[in-house]
């Protein structure tokens, strides 16, 4: 295991399920279980997992300047966010490149929490706050166990009234097994899915109760990793793994545009002032590649990183692919030339031992009206 500065609560029940705890953005998280991912992937398909994703970084901005920090920060409007709802947002650098995303929670009418991955939002958060009349807290005793599946909201509503009131990109405080947790509707699948951020001392025994209680139905502890087989249907990018950090262009610094990644859709309709804002507007129609989906024959899915040909020619690469028992359709995300995201564009995908005929196919594959993950009631 790689040496790690944040510890999950929950590291010796990963340990007793096989996994030898990989690090990930600083915490050791299970990348590995002893069982078939196939077996996770369709738990949370078909009823639901349990995971947890508290490597994922909490940061609560607090103060009479909390929205202003936020709205220089990020890409969405903040004073626009309801206390109790949430948005997902992305960060840029001064180039207008991609260095992280987040979802952005408001608590109050000064009172968010910003919830990150790998990348550099906390420095972005806190270059935005100095001079500013706010506090910037870190929070690695906030616990993030991950409900996720149809069966979610079956299992809640048992323990915590009003449950199924709570819409997509929303949050109550709330009570589970008598502790104090906030449970959000947000998740990274593609279903309908929760979030329960717990204090730490409390994370063993809801995640224990979840997993026992659960087994009834068929809800079972799912690693981390599991979300690459969902994400490829779902058309979820998670940075860097989609990213030019690890797939650089050639005598070009690392770094993405909004556009290349399909992720302008998080810019508020005519929002400036967030950092790199003109540069990312300026950028508009400079696209070096686009994130587009690929559709293979057979069954045999398209390894991590492998190259995209046609007409013989290298002209981009996959950077997720998953062949699904479930939906039966052998699928990707990549990288390819924006002449290339057409559907239909026949590719070839060369894998290690042979190549596989494809075709470039938009996204998500996976409910693309997204309607399960939205659901109501």
């Amino acid at each position: 295991m790689t040496a790690s500065w944040r510890f999950s609560a929950l590291a010796d029940r990963h340990r007793a399920l096989g996994s030898a705890l990989e690090d990930w953005s600083g915490m050791g998280t299970a990348w590995s279980y002893d069982k078939d991912p196939i077996e996770e992937y369709m738990a949370i398909r078909t009823k639901a997992g349990v995971m947890d994703v508290s490597g994922l970084k909490k940061v609560h901005i607090m103060g009479p300047h909390a929205s202003q920090v936020i709205d220089r920060a990020v890409t969405r409007d903040i004073e626009k966010l309801k206390p109790g709802r949430s948005t997902y947002c992305c960060m840029l650098d001064d180039r207008g490149k991609f260095v992280d995303d987040c979802v952005v929670y408001r608590m109050g009418p000064h009172s968010f929490m910003v919830v990150h991955g790998s990348g550099r939002g906390h420095e972005q958060l806190t270059m935005a706050a100095t001079g500013r009349n706010v506090s910037v807290l870190f929070d690695d005793d906030l616990h993030d166990i991950s409900l996720q599946g149809p069966l979610a909201v079956d299992y809640l509503e048992k323990h915590v009234p009003g449950i199924r009131d709570v819409v997509y990109f929303s949050h109550i405080h709330t009570t589970l097994f008598g502790k104090p947790v906030t449970i959000s509707r947000t998740g990274y699948t593609g279903e309908r899915g929760y979030e329960i951020f717990c204090r730490r001392q409390d994370a063993p025994e809801i995640w224990d109760t979840i997993v026992a209680e659960g087994a009834e139905r068929g809800i079972i502890p799912t690693r981390f990793t599991t979300l690459d087989l969902l994400r490829a249907e779902s058309y979820l990018l998670f940075f860097p793994y989609d990213n030019s950090e690890m797939y650089p262009f050639e005598d070009e610094a690392c770094g993405d545009t909004l556009w290349e990644l399909g992720l302008d859709f998080t810019v508020s309709p005519g929002k400036t002032g967030f950092r790199g804002a003109e540069e990312h507007y300026r950028l508009k129609g400079k696209e070096r590649f686009k994130i587009y989906g690929v559709k293979l024959d057979g069954t045999e899915s398209a390894a991590e990183g492998a190259p995209i040909l046609k007409d013989g020619k290298s002209v981009g690469v996959v950077t997720m692919g998953f062949y699904s028992p479930l939906n039966k359709h052998n699928v990707g995300i990549a990288r390819m030339p924006v002449d290339c995201a057409v559907e239909g564009t026949p590719l070839v995908i060369q894998n290690p031992d042979r190549t596989i005929p494809a075709i470039a196919h938009s996204m998500p594959f996976y409910d693309p009206d997204k309607k399960r993950r939205t659901a109501k009631g």
